[in-house]
């Protein structure tokens, strides 16, 4: 089995929401507290081995989880968010004033979405699947790894008949926790 934890909250995940994609943003004190929070409930599962995102706000998570589970984090970064290009920084209400049919192409997702100056949806899954495969063949089961919303969107999109279509009909929230 694999967990996938996204990282504690960062300034940019309040509200309004800023695109961070690969910006390298770190834990604000509430993200913090969420990822003690994160390390207390899977004290408990038998977590073997535990992976990161090399994004500072996945590996401070990763490393408070790690102190608690006595696990040094891996850093893998094909855990990271996806590259959300020439949106990053940027709020996601100034996109959807400013572009609303980039806007509205994104709430649509899919297989053929890209972010301009970025990276798929589909290159962001191929990698996140990669990765994901690379864990399960180390036997060291359960594994946790800490990474992005998006990071667990493809994840869950991939056992999914609608496949990337689903990727905004799945909700994770800062400090969820998810079994594959």
């Amino acid at each position: 089995m694999i967990l996938l934890a996204r990282h504690g909250e960062t300034d940019d995940n309040r509200e309004p929401i800023r695109i961070q994609g690969s910006r390298d943003t770190p834990l604000n004190d509430v993200g913090r507290r969420q990822a003690a929070e994160l390390a207390e409930r899977v004290a408990g599962e038998g977590v073997r081995s535990l992976y990161s995102s090399q994004l500072s706000r996945a590996r401070e998570t990763a490393a408070v989880v790690g102190r608690r589970l006595d696990l040094q984090p891996t850093l893998d970064d094909r855990f990271a968010e996806g590259d959300r290009g020439d949106l990053e920084g940027r709020y996601w209400k100034d996109v959807a004033r400013d572009d609303p049919e980039l806007y509205a192409a994104w709430r649509a997702a899919g297989d053929g979405f890209r972010f301009p100056g970025g990276e798929s949806l589909r290159e962001q899954s191929d990698r996140v699947l990669a990765a994901l495969d690379d864990v399960r063949a180390t036997g060291r089961l359960p594994a946790l790894v800490v990474c992005h919303g998006g990071t667990i969107r493809v994840a869950l999109c991939a056992r999914d008949p609608r496949g990337l279509a689903a990727f905004h009909d799945f909700e994770v929230p800062n400090g969820a926790l998810v079994r594959l």
